[in-house]
């Protein structure tokens, strides 16, 4: 991947509205950019562990999801992600194919596929967040209490209106199984 490099050490001035635009159109640049700089490297380590099994962050996220919600089923996961069947089964099948994850039957409709970790699933699945926990904690450990929970809602509040109830959902549930 290349870094950017400004030539004078600072980053281009912000463009100015066009007439018409709107002045939000492009008063954000600052935190769009933080926002993919901090995305690329929240994802750098993960991704070089992931490169080292033949994986991408398609597989990170799939075995982050599983391992959170151990019997979640592939409608559900499909929901979660905003991916197509046929993205997943490719991700998916490469993951059961080298036991990372389980496939099994629901208990109620057997043409259910419930996905569970494997014990190797769950150990390369944890490896990744303890990675990522320990960037979260760096960037939040000279932030008091009320800087952190600006942090949260900031990041609930990128969550698209409709979703975010179900994403919160998701999140609490898995935080009370695991």
């Amino acid at each position: 991947m290349t870094d950017i490099n400004f030539s004078s050490g600072k980053p281009a001035q912000m463009p100015r509205a066009e007439d018409g635009d709107p002045p939000a159109a492009v008063a954000h640049y600052e935190l769009i950019e933080l926002l993919f700089f901090a995305y690329r490297d929240f994802i750098s380590e993960p991704d070089e562990i992931l490169a080292g099994y033949g994986f991408g962050r398609a597989h990170h996220r799939v075995l982050h999801f599983v391992d959170r919600n151990p019997g979640l089923s592939v409608a559900d996961l499909l929901d979660i992600l905003k991916i197509t069947k046929q993205s997943l089964a490719r991700v998916l099948k490469q993951l059961v194919d080298q036991g990372y994850i389980e496939q099994r039957a629901g208990r109620r409709d057997r043409r259910q596929r419930l996905l569970h970790p494997t014990a190797q699933g769950t150990r390369l699945a944890r490896k990744l967040a303890s990675i990522q926990s320990q960037r979260i904690s760096r960037a939040l450990e000279h932030m008091d209490e009320a800087g952190r929970d600006a942090a949260a809602e900031f990041l609930t509040r990128l969550i698209n209106d409709t979703e975010r109830r179900q994403v919160l959902a998701i999140i609490r549930a898995a935080d009370k199984s695991g």
